[in-house]
């Protein structure tokens, strides 16, 4: 009975369960706004001129493709072929490190930099997935989730609702103490998670640990009189960082970045997320790495300790390739000859692309570009200069 009270408690945040797929899927198959939007993405022109005979189409594909789709496993398995010609499309190859040293029988606290909102958590969990590992659940925000059937493909696909937009102190007290038992409950029941290092993508590519998200995750235990480490212990965090050779939301963050830098302010068109979603899936993104750092150890005095150690560990873990460091260039940095030499020279294809990009932004837009790619190197180059300090 116990058992059921705790998940009645989670019911409206937490990812659908495998007796639910099916009802949601029939849900998603009759939604005429999803089909729609399904529709309008595969076959843009052809939609404009019948699109009633299409979303017909859609849903018919769709209807016999999920016939015999019974559990979360089965949703995500179906996505496993797709995202392979995704990478390949999309990508001019996925690699990874740190996997060998995840437990399979232990569940993790992956806290990740944050650059594309699907993508991220999508290319850490087919990492863990080829590694033998099961996949996390994800955290995301209420303000990505405005279409009742984002909410229910999100769901379907592990993710759990962190309620950003709750009003007034109280109400985001009890949401974000919601969250943390969430996450307790999760990883007791052997469910990992990935929440990102911070709400809201790095848009300036500065990769920061947000300590509120640290303290978010005590929030379930601060009234238990447990010691701060033992709770962190419990959660067994992960650091991951994830790199991106091109970014290809990068022009968006940076008409962001100098709207706000000129007006202080930037107020999002209403399918801006739904665009920065689409464009991160589709577009080129060079080569992409996901790190695994270590397992969080010691005895942590507080978040802000908990967050210095991420931000470590995620920079030292940043796989930098070489537009970061001809970014980094460009904007007047100095590049040590370690450096030049560990990630290679920008060439070929992959410097036409780059070349591209930058082109392809207005003259007051593309320093705030660059800065995406060279704040990384700067960030290396930080960590090593205080390694390289003496110890007092």
């Amino acid at each position: 009975m116990q058992a059921e009270k705790v998940d009645d408690e989670f019911a409206d945040i937490r990812p659908y369960r495998d007796e639910e797929v099916r009802p949601v899927l029939d849900r998603l198959i009759a939604d005429q706004e999803f089909l729609a939007a399904v529709a309008a993405y595969r076959f843009p022109f052809a939609y404009r001129i019948v699109p009633r005979l299409l979303r017909r189409l859609v849903g018919g594909v769709l209807a016999r493709r999920t016939a015999h789709f019974d559990s979360i496993d089965d949703f995500q398995f179906s996505l496993e072929s797709w995202f392979d010609r995704m990478i390949a499309r999309t990508t001019d190859g996925l690699s990874w490190s740190g996997a060998s040293g995840l437990d399979p029988e232990r569940a993790y606290l992956f806290v990740s930099n944050h650059r594309d909102i699907a993508m991220d958590s999508g290319l850490m969990n087919y990492a863990l997935h080829a590694e033998g590992h099961r996949t996390s659940r994800i955290a995301i925000g209420d303000n990505l989730l405005k279409k009742p059937y984002a909410t229910d493909l999100m769901r379907l696909n592990k993710s759990f609702v962190v309620k950003r937009s709750a009003k007034g102190v109280r109400e985001q007290l009890a949401a974000y103490t919601k969250t943390s038992r969430f996450l307790h409950h999760s990883i007791a029941e052997g469910q990992s998670v990935w929440i990102a290092q911070r709400e809201g993508r790095a848009k300036d590519g500065n990769d920061h640990t947000e300590p509120a998200i640290i303290k978010m995750f005590h929030l379930a235990e601060r009234k238990s009189g447990r010691d701060f480490a033992a709770v962190m212990a419990d959660l067994h965090i992960v650091p991951v960082a994830i790199s991106y050779e091109l970014d290809p939301c990068d022009a968006l963050k940076a008409h962001e970045l100098r709207v706000k830098a000129e007006t202080g302010d930037y107020r999002k068109p209403p399918d801006e997320d739904i665009r920065s979603i689409v464009m991160g899936i589709t577009g080129d993104k060079g080569r992409v790495h996901v790190h695994f750092g270590p397992e969080l150890g010691g005895a942590p005095a507080d978040a802000d300790e908990v967050a210095a150690w991420l931000d470590r560990e995620i920079h030292s873990g940043f796989r930098l390739f070489p537009t970061h460091v001809e970014a980094w260039r460009r904007c007047g940095g100095e590049v040590p000859g370690a450096l030049a030499a560990e990630t290679g020279a920008l060439e070929g294809s992959t410097k036409e692309r780059f070349e591209a990009r930058i082109a392809a932004v207005p003259d007051s837009e593309r320093e705030y570009l660059l800065l995406q790619y060279a704040k990384p190197v700067g960030n290396r180059l930080a960590l090593a200069s205080q390694a390289a300090k003496p110890s007092m």
